[in-house]
Parts: structure tokens; sequence; C-alpha cells
């Protein structure tokens, strides 16, 4: 099965949910866990107890596991193979940008389904030209996975690049959400190649609607809320996969609690035709 349609299958079964697994040191805090290689172990232990076979989608972000080092990695690695082959989809937030040959090891790195490092989809960067983005496409072609690129962020810094607008007059934005929509074209139930779209950007005139998944980060500690979403995705809600982090994890450290209030937050999304 492709990605477009792994997720989609997901995404019936279990909802819109992707719960954000970001061992932040204050999150660690939290759970009355050191800041240390132990404490991400048990830390990335709980999520996976938790939420294994329970969510659609997880998204780790890599940089809380590096900066431990290789040992982290090593964490990393070992938590996308326990969520491997669980119905739980595992999106790798990474934001990789780069050209040629180096984009491809990147590639290789997170979507290869041999490497040790596979995830379902990785998240990437657009900013040296949408073409740079060429070997994650064909990486993820060749292993049914799936790559969702940065559109619409919620950064107030993204602003300034992402709505420049080009010599045609559409934003920065649209460019990239054009060229999402004509290589997903045709595909069904959706393509494999999504976007990510911020859940407090507030309001867009961009089209939205790019026949692939659409990533939402903010839900929650960042502001975003359930009826943002229903507002801000009207017209392509079956797209959305809703990410929240601290929102959820903040429920922790009981494998109980941290499974409940994930299932609370997906309830409220189904509710809301999300």
């Amino acid at each position: 099965m492709t990605f477009g349609s792994r997720l989609d299958a997901a995404r019936r079964a279990y909802g819109p949910l992707c719960v954000g697994i970001d061992p932040h040191g204050s999150v660690l805090e939290q759970w009355g866990l050191s800041d240390s290689l132990d404490g991400l172990e048990r830390f990335a232990g709980t999520c996976v107890e938790a939420l294994a076979g329970r969510v659609g989608f997880v998204k780790p972000q890599s940089a809380f596991f590096e900066r431990f080092g290789a040992t982290g990695v090593a964490v990393l690695e070992r938590t996308l193979a326990d969520f491997r082959h669980t119905g739980t989809l595992t999106v790798l937030d990474v934001k990789r940008g780069d050209i040629g040959s180096t984009a491809r090891a990147y590639a290789d790195a997170y979507l290869d389904e041999d490497s040790p490092m596979a995830a379902d989809a990785v998240t990437v960067s657009p900013f040296l030209g949408f073409g740079s983005l060429q070997p994650f496409f064909d990486v993820a072609a060749r292993n049914d996975a799936g790559v969702f690129v940065l559109a619409l962020t919620s950064n107030p810094e993204g602003h300034q690049v992402q709505h420049a607008r080009d010599d045609t007059g559409r934003t920065v934005a649209e460019g990239i959400l054009d060229e999402l929509r004509a290589r997903n074209a045709g595909a069904a139930p959706l393509g494999s190649l999504g976007a990510v779209v911020g859940a407090t950007i507030g309001q867009t005139e961009a089209d939205l609607d790019i026949n692939g998944p659409l990533l939402v980060p903010g839900l929650g500690a960042q502001g975003g809320t359930v009826e943002d979403l229903a507002r801000l995705f009207d017209g392509v809600r079956s797209q959305v996969i809703a990410a929240s982090s601290r929102g959820v994890l903040g429920a922790g450290p009981e494998v109980g609690a941290l499974r409940a209030e994930a299932t609370r937050l997906n309830a409220e999304l189904v509710q809301a035709n999300l």
C-alpha cells in the first residue's frame, strides 16, 4: 500500500490525532524523570506502551533525541522500531532540506525500509527550492513512505519567507501547495506527499486541497483549538492529521492517563468532523 493509502486507513481506524513524542527537558521534569539518557528511555517506553495501536499517528521530534548524542539516536531508532507493525504510523520530525547526494543520504537514512531509523514519513524543508526535495520523493516512492513539506508554519519568522511573492504573484506557500497538488494528482484515496500547515496561522487564502495529507501541528499547548482546525480546514477536514505534543504529554507519566487523554482528544476531533 502507498503511504497515502495507509494513512487514510489509519485515520479511519483510529482518528486524526497525531501525538508528538517530544522528550523536552521540561516534559521529562514534569514526569518526574531526569533529563538524562535513563529519563529519555523511560519516557519513550511509556509513550510506546500508551500509544502503540491506540492512535493512528505519532511524531517523534528527532532533535530531542539527538541532544543525547549517539545513545539518544539509538533510543529513537528503538522507538521507531517499537511502533512499527502496531497500526500506528510514525512521522519523523526532522525538517531536513539539502541538495543532491546529501538530500539522498538524508532520504535513505529516514525513509529506506532497511535503515535502522526508518519511519513511515518524514518532514522536510523546501526552502532550498522545491526541486531539491526530489531525492526524498524518489526514496519515499520506492519504499511506500510519505513526505510532509513545510508550507505554512505558525512561527512569526516564517511569514517573511512563506508569504513572499514570486514573479507570478503567488506566495511561496501557494507555490509549494501547487507543486504538491500536481504531484498528488490522480492518487486515491490520497497522495503520499503532504503539507505542514500550522494550527495557529489564523487564516489563509491558499488552496489547501492538495489531494494529500495535511499535518497540522500546534493543537493544544501552542494555542490551537479543535474549533480553529474545523474553521481553517473546512472543506479539507478529511485530509487533516492534527498534531499535539505537550497537550497530550501533560497527562503523563502514567500509561493509563496518557492513553486516556489521547483517546479524549481524538474523540473531540472526530466529533468536530475532522
